[in-house]
């Protein structure tokens, strides 16, 4: 185990999906430090750039390659593939990453905040999820990974109306994570597929969900000590670092001191 087990992946590309910020951006930085060549994409690339300075100047034995990309809009994330294949050949590990909740219960809520978690959340993971496997199997890559940044949200539903309806998206992730197992299985391949679901990180989510409230933002991340975006990084590196025999399916994972 432990970093000696990630040294299959030196070199070989991952993509991480909403890597300018939080989980993403740290998923990013221990790739880059474990000597991958990152392909880190947002719509707003002008952090990715600045992480990417960052991870050179430290030393970091990889490379963080910023893109641009709507994951609402199908033709970006497509082209997005298409670049990655003509610069670094393809993906051998997807980090299904990018997620957002908009504060819109399901008897009072705006229809486009519905739509837009359904677009990032489900489909983009989906979409992202189809166009790696493609990459991998015109490849014959047999030992790939796609990883899916879910929520204990995923797996129980809380008395907080505002994230009803993000809720049904992290189940949507549950289900598609498991499904896509299966068809793994059924495609014969090794390719993996795990999510790592966790309650609250200290990360700029909370001020999304709560845009018009700020200190209903913070508060959230004040009332406990809650996981850091780093703490996901480890986990992506410890279900990345399993021997290829091991696939790990979900990673429950919250604050010590979170209640539900």
């Amino acid at each position: 185990g432990g970093a000696g087990a990630m040294e299959r992946w030196t070199g070989r590309v991952a993509l991480v999906t909403g890597a300018s910020v939080g989980i993403g951006a740290a998923v990013a930085r221990a790739l880059v430090q474990h000597g991958m060549k990152v392909v880190g994409c947002a719509r707003s690339v002008d952090k990715i750039e600045k992480l990417a300075a960052e991870c050179q100047s430290a030393g970091y034995p990889g490379t963080l390659i910023p893109y641009k990309c709507d994951l609402s809009n199908e033709e970006e994330i497509l082209s997005m593939f298409s670049a990655i294949r003509t610069l670094h050949q393809g993906v051998d590990v997807c980090i299904n990453n990018a997620g957002l909740a908009r504060p819109e219960p399901l008897l009072s809520g705006r229809t486009e905040g519905w739509r837009t978690m359904i677009d990032v959340n489900v489909m983009a993971v989906s979409i992202c999820t189809r166009e790696a496997y493609q990459s991998m199997k015109e490849r014959n890559i047999d030992d790939g990974h796609i990883i899916n940044i879910n929520s204990m949200n995923g797996h129980s539903v809380v008395p907080q109306s505002v994230v009803h309806f993000y809720s049904a998206t992290k189940y949507a992730v549950t289900a598609l994570t498991e499904g896509l197992r299966q068809e793994l299985r059924e495609a014969r391949t090794h390719i993996r597929a795990t999510c790592i679901s966790p309650g609250l990180v200290e990360t700029g989510f909370a001020f999304k969900l709560h845009d018009n409230d700020p200190e209903r933002a913070a508060a959230t991340y004040e009332s406990i000590r809650c996981l850091k975006a780093e703490d996901m990084a480890s986990a992506v590196i410890y279900v990345l670092s399993a021997p290829p025999h091991v696939q790990i399916g979900d990673i429950q994972m919250r604050p010590t001191e979170q209640i539900s």
